[in-house]
């Protein structure tokens, strides 16, 4: 088993060294304790293997089999979470193969409790970290509202007047529920309660983050409008974030409470007295009971014997260190390409005006190469914005942001969403693009987008994401762009003129960008 043990790690260390890289993140940094609270969740339930049959070996084997698959998807493509959760399943099918089916099946809560520890995947925590941030803001400017202080909303911005707070990615709330949805497991799985129960408890870890993270943006806010900005910042602002974690946990603990009073559970005997002869208290609720040494000691050589299927597995696994060699010489293929540093701001009747983005976004979106500028085709004409974002790498957690995540992070509401069929003419061979209308007070404006990558244009996310993934294995290449157009709508009815403008300015540059983005 040790010997397999090392074998696996040594397969999958990028993939271990990504997650520990993972687990320095506020969001994360709860991470290094799984693995020791599954173990003790493991050894509570030793002296309980004894009495399970050894059988369903091979089931191991097959599952070590699939996450080797997964092992080789993961090298190919160079996407750290099919790494991650390959190593899982690797994992799960070692301890399947040494335990058996039925004795794996009692240790449940330890294998599964290991999916905590893994990241979620980049773009899926960019659209949860996006919402969480805008409902955290809407929540937070309610409760300011009610001290009765003047407030102003604008996306995730909170302008109080004095002072602005940026409810950036930090404060979505993200660092809470990741820890509390691994903690609130923990408790429902050793409350003595019914499934009902426990289920209410882990679910709650949910509403319970997004209720005290909103909470806490708005006793920041209070506190800056009579103390104030030194309460958004340094000791304090670090202070009222544990604070608020310390209280989201004390809630979890206040529902097996709740519940060991209403309906009498919870109690080691399953009466509403737990051993002193009183109420059943919330340690009471707990199943805290942990086998001793001695016991250990005697158990273990039941549990842990030799057998064919853990021998076959642990040759199987060195099979495949020959095979890591070889992924490791994989280089993604060179690109040729022309840089946006030569982009014309002149183009046949177009004049454009070059802009910028601020270092600390362009930090976050950790692209290769941009480009960013509004364009008039006249003094009369609408002004176009042109905004070009390149990987030349999609592999190491850099890829392309949707704009249907960043756009409520300005304000702006999106009122209307579909995919629109562009005419063919000088568009060979037509164009499909994303058509969103945008509203932010009386304000209003068109946007059209579509990710270009490695010849194809595709307008759905999920799509552009699958085809990372295929092309990352069949053609050794994640490159890939967004093009993002945008133009403003003048009144009730300029929107037939900003979208005969807009179609006008993707007709003359779709050519001229393309030749930018590598085939």
């Amino acid at each position: 088993m040790a010997a397999s043990l090392a074998v696996l790690l040594y397969l999958f260390w990028d993939g271990v060294v990504i997650t520990w890289a993972y687990w320095g993140r506020d969001e994360y940094s709860h991470g290094p304790m799984i693995p020791l609270v599954a173990a003790l969740l493991f050894l509570q339930r030793v002296p309980a293997l004894e009495l399970l049959p050894i059988s369903g070996r091979w089931v191991g084997g097959l599952l070590l089999a699939l996450g080797l698959a997964g092992w080789v998807l993961g090298e190919l493509s160079s996407i750290y979470t099919i790494l991650q959760y390959a190593f899982v399943l690797s994992l799960y099918g070692l301890v399947i193969t040494v335990l058996g089916w039925p004795r794996s099946k009692c240790i449940w809560a330890a294998l599964l409790y290991l999916l905590f520890m893994i990241p979620l995947p980049n773009f899926l925590y960019s659209n949860l970290s996006q919402q969480l941030q805008l409902l955290s803001s809407s929540l937070g400017v309610w409760v300011i509202r009610w001290f009765d202080i003047s407030v102003f909303l604008e996306g995730n911005v909170i302008d109080l007047g004095v002072y602005k707070l940026q409810v950036v990615e930090a404060c979505s709330g993200l660092n809470y529920l990741f820890p509390l949805m691994s903690f609130g497991f923990l408790l429902a799985y050793l409350f003595r309660g019914p499934a009902w129960q426990r289920l209410i408890v882990f679910i709650s870890t949910v509403p319970i983050t997004i209720l005290m993270n909103s909470l806490r943006i708005g006793v920041i806010g209070v506190l800056v409008e009579y103390y104030g900005i030194g309460m958004a910042e340094g000791f304090l602002h670090w202070f009222e974030g544990w604070l608020i974690f310390m209280v989201c946990v004390a809630a979890l603990l206040l529902e097996i409470k709740l519940f060991t009073v209403f309906f009498k559970t919870g109690s080691p005997v399953n009466t509403p007295q737990g051993p002193s002869g009183g109420q059943a208290t919330v340690v009471d609720a707990l199943d805290l009971s942990w086998p001793g040494l001695v016991s250990l000691r005697q158990s273990f050589p039941q549990i842990m014997q030799q057998s064919l299927p853990l021998g076959l597995c642990v040759l199987m696994l060195l099979v495949f260190v020959p095979v890591l060699f070889t992924l490791k010489d994989r280089v993604e293929a060179p690109l040729s390409r022309h840089e946006f540093v030569s982009f014309p701001l002149f183009y046949n009747n177009w004049v454009g005006r070059q802009g910028s983005i601020e270092a600390e976004v362009l930090t976050s979106l950790k692209l290769t190469d941009h480009f960013i500028a509004d364009y008039r085709a006249g003094r009369d004409s609408l002004p176009v914005n042109l905004y070009v974002a390149f990987y030349a790498s999609q592999r190491k957690g850099a890829s392309v942001h949707s704009p249907r995540s960043c756009i409520p992070g300005g304000g702006w509401e999106v009122q209307s969403v579909e995919q629109l069929d562009l005419p063919q003419s000088g568009l060979s061979p037509g164009l499909r693009v994303n058509r969103v209308i945008i509203q932010k007070g009386d304000a209003r404006q068109l946007v059209y987008y579509w990710f270009q990558q490695r010849g194809r244009v595709i307008t759905n996310e999920y799509l552009a994401k699958w085809y990372i993934f295929w092309d990352a294995l069949t053609r050794n290449r994640t490159d890939g762009a967004l093009v993002r157009v945008t133009v403003p709508v003048p009144g009730l009815s300029g929107l037939p003129g900003a979208e005969a403008q807009i179609q006008g300015f993707v007709h003359d540059f779709y050519p001229l960008v393309s030749q930018y983005i590598p085939d």
